[in-house]
């Protein structure tokens, strides 16, 4: 991907807010070290605003989180590569959250990312999960996926904004 995603910091944490009629992006870390309950608080209180707000964890660009609340206060999440769970953060999130991991995900010899959670995540934002697969499943660096997001719900220029080193 060319333009002003390309020089990216290799990990980060943002929170992506929609206020008014403008998205606000905050960098909430300069690293994917973060603990969970940390990435929970900083989605605010449930209901706060619509769509999101989402936050992202881009994790040495290999895979991201996603988060925001669903019904009744809970939180739900995405992971792009639920076969990552060797790092901490992918470890947790699939713990926490039950995310079910498909045998297949687990066959070494297949090099694709098995992207896990919920996939409708983004659907109040305008990108249903039949449209946010293909950019799941593309030969992307997580921060590059996260950057097509962005671009599909309209925050493309204030997250790389927020990310740039």
């Amino acid at each position: 991907m060319t333009g002003p995603m390309t020089e990216v910091l290799p990990s980060w944490a943002v929170r992506v807010e929609k206020q008014s009629d403008r998205w606000v992006v905050e960098l909430l870390a300069q690293d994917a070290s973060d603990e969970l309950p940390v990435l929970e608080r900083a989605l605010g209180e449930p209901g706060a605003s619509w769509p999101g707000p989402y936050v992202f964890v881009v994790d040495t660009r290999l895979y991201f989180v996603a988060l925001t609340h669903g019904p009744g206060g809970m939180v739900r999440a995405l992971i792009s590569d639920v076969t990552l769970q060797e790092w901490v953060l992918a470890s947790e999130v699939v713990e926490r959250y039950g995310i079910e991991v498909d045998e297949d995900a687990t066959d070494d010899d297949d090099e694709d990312g098995f992207p896990a959670g919920d996939l409708d995540l983004f659907s109040d934002g305008g990108l249903p999960a039949a449209e946010l697969q293909p950019i799941l499943t593309a030969d992307l660096w997580a921060d590059e996926m996260v950057a097509a997001i962005a671009t599909r719900l309209g925050f493309a220029d204030e997250l790389a904004a927020a990310i740039a080193p």
